[in-house]
């Protein structure tokens, strides 16, 4: 029996082609998502933004003319000079010290420990005003050290910097130990499986990583240590606020003058905070937080 050949079907019976209109119809149809919200947020802070700006520029209270007039005078230079000196001698002395207790902390000696805890705990735990004012007044319980005059040992820039290196020594302590904790262990393993003695190690491969823990908060800390040094006005030290206390006290121009310490303060911290950025993205080198 011959085999039978299936005709091909018909273009009547084909299945009807889609048309564009049906193509267009499935399609699901693009719409930009409208962030009405975030754009009326935006007006509305940009609003009050002038608005705030407009009321501290054309307000007469604020006196803009006197400070100009006061803002790069010799008294209040000098005292901006004092702050930097004070920060910069605080912060070198502070992160040295920190960086003893954190090796003690870290240590294998329980009593090395102990003491490093006990002073951390220690100088946290009390106010910074506090610290200064005892020192300020050690001379009641020490009058003689060495058989030196304990006023003529410390006068008032000796009582600031001691209390504030003492001070910031604490904080400083946690940074560089946390710095060195986030270093992994395997990489000081290596280290050692290549014969580099302990202070190879220390600065060739723990540092260079701790690093990168270390300066965000390290940053923090100058910034803050900047601002902390006006509290040293309390014992009369001419740093930058209380060079235009004395200025205000005989003129009785408080807001001007305040405002001029307001502005120097806000420029150096500006540029340390630029000088942190740069350092930060240093030390971030080949890892992701490098931006």
């Amino acid at each position: 029996m011959p085999p039978q050949t299936v005709p091909p079907p018909s273009p009547s019976s084909a299945a009807p082609a889609p048309s564009a209109e049906a193509g267009s119809e499935a399609l699901p149809r693009i719409v930009p998502v409208r962030r009405t919200g975030r754009w009326t947020a935006a007006v509305a802070v940009l609003v009050l933004l002038g608005l705030a700006l407009d009321s501290v520029v054309r307000n007469d209270a604020f006196q803009w003319d006197v400070v100009l007039s006061y803002f790069a005078t010799v008294p209040v230079l000098r005292g901006l000079w004092l702050t930097l000196w004070l920060t910069a001698v605080v912060m070198v002395l502070g992160f040295a010290l920190g960086a003893l207790l954190a090796v003690l902390r870290l240590s294998g000696n329980p009593v090395l420990q102990a003491v490093s805890w006990g002073y951390v705990w220690l100088f946290r735990s009390t106010p910074i005003l506090v610290q200064l004012l005892f020192w300020f007044n050690i001379g009641a319980l020490y009058p003689q050290i060495l058989g030196v005059s304990t006023t003529r040992l410390l006068g008032p820039v000796a009582v600031a910097v001691v209390g504030l290196t003492l001070h910031e020594a604490a904080y400083a302590a946690e940074v560089v130990r946390g710095g060195i904790l986030s270093v992994e262990r395997g990489q000081v393993e290596a280290a050692q499986s290549l014969g580099l003695g302990p202070w190879r190690r220390f600065r060739r491969i723990v540092l260079p990583q701790a690093m990168r823990s270390i300066v965000p908060p390290a940053g923090n800390m100058l910034i803050g240590t900047l601002k902390g040094t006006s509290i040293v006005s309390i014992i009369a030290v001419q740093d930058l606020l209380y060079s235009v206390q004395l200025v205000y006290h005989r003129t009785y121009q408080v807001i001007p003058l305040l405002l001029v310490a307001t502005v120097w303060y806000a420029a150096v911290t500006t540029l340390l905070s630029i000088g942190q950025r740069y350092v930060e993205r240093y030390y971030a080198r080949g890892t992701a937080g490098a931006r």
